[in-house]
């Protein structure tokens, strides 16, 4: 990211939480919105990885925050977002990033721990931190929730198994539910829609891919390549800016011509 697509979108004087920012989108999120000013508390499952990310924040001239949780747990959560209000007293910003992909099974492979698991930690997860924030946002009557979906659940998902698409779609109806009820307290509720994204992950599995299957994949994209992570938190950046004061329960593609709606 350069600095004058940093200089676009300020959102100084504000506190974020963002979940799943251990590495990829997660983390160059947390990274973009420290760049634009923000204070970010990351959060997570392993405490090395997110004090990474909060160094590198440090190292840019920002305030971060590692937290360690696993977003399945109510309580978990609860402590999470009281540490958060114990260090900056507020939360302006939640980015419910946290999930992870399943891979390509046929459905009567997938099992029914399967199945939950992945309902539970891409779906459940993000339901657990806004009914954790909302009391939050209602009384400061202000507030801006980025809720992180996939293509997957939009469109339909190439690599992964039809759980993870269940899932992803659930997110979406849960993004508009929750701009309808929260809108009324100044808390706008939007999603993030990406499809593939070069975060670490996914490049090793991109990497054992034959020339023919690579692509293949980048065929059925207009602009012929995958997104990078930074693209995705740019447009995470947007929806909790005040730029975006008037957009609430949209759900943004950020696909590069895959899927339009």
């Amino acid at each position: 990211m350069g600095k004058g697509m940093d200089a676009i979108v300020q959102i100084k004087d504000r506190i974020a939480l963002v979940t799943g920012a251990s590495r990829g989108i997660g983390a160059a999120t947390a990274q973009v919105l420290a760049r634009r000013g923000v204070r970010v508390a990351v959060a997570g499952r392993t405490a090395s990885d997110l004090e990474n990310v909060v160094a590198g924040i440090r190292r840019e001239g920002g305030q971060g925050l590692a937290v360690v949780c696993d977003v399945m747990d109510p309580d978990q959560v609860q402590r999470m977002v009281a540490r958060v209000l114990e260090e900056w007293g507020r939360l302006d910003i939640l980015v419910n990033n946290a999930g992870r992909g399943s891979p390509s099974v046929p459905v009567e492979e997938v099992s029914i721990e399967d199945w939950d698991h992945s309902l539970s930690l891409n779906l459940k997860s993000a339901f657990l931190c806004v009914r954790a924030v909302a009391p939050v946002m209602k009384r400061q009557g202000y507030g801006r929730i980025v809720i992180v979906s996939s293509l997957a659940g939009r469109f339909y998902g190439r690599m992964t198994a039809p759980h993870y698409g269940a899932a992803k779609a659930g997110l979406l109806g849960l993004t508009r539910n929750l701009a309808v009820e929260l809108g009324p307290y100044g808390i706008c509720v939007n999603a993030v829609v990406p499809s593939l994204a070069l975060t670490p992950r996914l490049k090793a599995q991109i990497d054992a891919l034959t020339e023919e299957a690579r692509q293949r994949l980048l065929s059925g994209i207009p602009l012929r390549r995958l997104a990078e992570p930074e693209e995705v938190a740019a447009a995470i950046a947007f929806l909790a800016s005040d730029d975006a004061s008037y957009i609430n329960g949209v759900s943004l593609d950020v696909n590069g011509g895959t899927y339009m709606a």
